[in-house]
């Protein structure tokens, strides 16, 4: 049976069970001020003798109640019936989206209207979650394109580069081979940034405590001949900053953040800040450069794959277009908060808010 149904023939039988109980009680009621028998007088009536009263009673009564039995029977069929399809409309509207959701259609929104109870507290529930459903799916078309385009790049230029090889054996050998192994080195590592972002997004990782402050270290420690190279001087800063997570991911996310800040600076001497520091039940890590001036609408899409603000990445030293995506997928994975903002006299602020956990733990 339908739940409408079940509804209808639930509000029914109370509906007849509290009638019969109406009716014991004024049968009961009755019974207690009718005798059982009553003395006819001559003098008063034309009748004389002894009659039964409760039996008349009785058959005068049965009729009537039986009558209003079945009329509670129809009128609480009939309600039931009506007032359960009105309870379940809503449930029918969040029935129909969920329909059209497993068929595809993502934008379609319940919007249930009415007062504030349970079936529009999860009818606006459902439309929430419809809402960051279809933009998690648009932002992973948007992602697995760019993918698709930046995986196809290399091997694009490997298949011309060995054919190339192939139709002038007189080419310089070596030059082909030093270009496709660049070539190929940029794919293996796009390769792993796209694993490494999969791995975080899914957080199938162990937690474990960490300190910032170490990371920050190793990070510019890792990076310091890169900077040398650049002309970037690095100046790390940090008190004891414990956090719980991947050391692994976050040592990623550090190194991203300090790569970035190095590569994307001034074209001469040029500063990179790495502080990291506690604040009231939290961590944060901050790493700061100088740089050309931005907008803070730029500075919007930078964590966008395969992004470089509004241009697409095509630099010897960008990387393979992920560094902020990885840091962004990274920061979420361990509940925290990932804040960018253009700095005035120019470069980037870069802000990593992680939970706090006791140094106890």
């Amino acid at each position: 049976m339908s739940v409408r149904l079940k509804l209808t023939l639930s509000y029914a039988g109370f509906l007849m069970v509290a009638g019969a109980l109406l009716l014991a009680a004024v049968w009961l009621f009755l019974l207690r001020y009718v005798p059982e028998r009553a003395l006819i007088d001559p003098a008063t009536t034309d009748l004389h003798g002894v009659f039964p009263v409760r039996s008349n009673l009785l058959r005068a009564f049965a009729p009537a109640a039986a009558t209003a039995l079945a009329f509670l029977l129809v009128f609480g069929l009939l309600g039931g019936w009506i007032l359960a399809g009105r309870m379940l409309a809503p449930l029918t509207r969040i029935t129909d989206a969920t329909r059209l959701a497993t068929n595809g259609s993502l934008a379609h929104r319940i919007r249930l209207p009415g007062r504030k109870d349970e079936f529009r507290e999860l009818a606006d529930a459902f439309d929430t979650m419809l809402a960051r459903l279809e933009a998690h799916v648009a932002e992973q078309r948007r992602f697995a394109a760019n993918a698709s385009h930046e995986l196809r790049t290399p091997l694009a230029i490997s298949k011309t580069l060995l054919d190339v090889a192939r139709t002038d054996p007189h080419h310089d050998t070596g030059e082909v081979i030093e270009r496709l192994h660049a070539v190929n080195t940029r794919a293996i590592d796009l390769t792993e940034a796209l694993l490494l972002l999969g791995r975080a997004d899914q957080r199938s990782f162990t937690r474990e405590p960490v300190d910032l402050s170490l990371l920050a270290e190793e990070a510019t420690e890792t990076l310091l001949p890169l900077a040398e190279k650049h002309g970037v001087t690095i100046e790390t800063h940090g008190d004891l900053t414990p956090a719980l997570g991947s050391p692994a991911l976050l040592l990623q996310l550090t190194v991203n953040l300090v790569h970035n800040a190095i590569v994307h600076n001034l074209p001469e001497q040029g500063t990179v800040r790495v502080t990291a520091g506690v604040r009231a039940g939290s961590v944060v890590l901050t790493v700061e450069n100088t740089g050309e001036k931005l907008s803070p609408q730029l500075v919007s899409t930078f964590t966008e794959p395969f992004q470089r603000g509004t241009e697409r990445i095509h630099t010897d030293h960008a990387g393979v277009g992920l560094g902020l995506a990885i840091v962004k997928t990274i920061t979420q994975a361990h509940d925290g908060t990932l804040t960018l903002s253009p700095r005035p006299a120019g470069g980037i602020r870069v802000a990593v808010e992680l939970p706090a956990v006791s140094r106890e733990c």
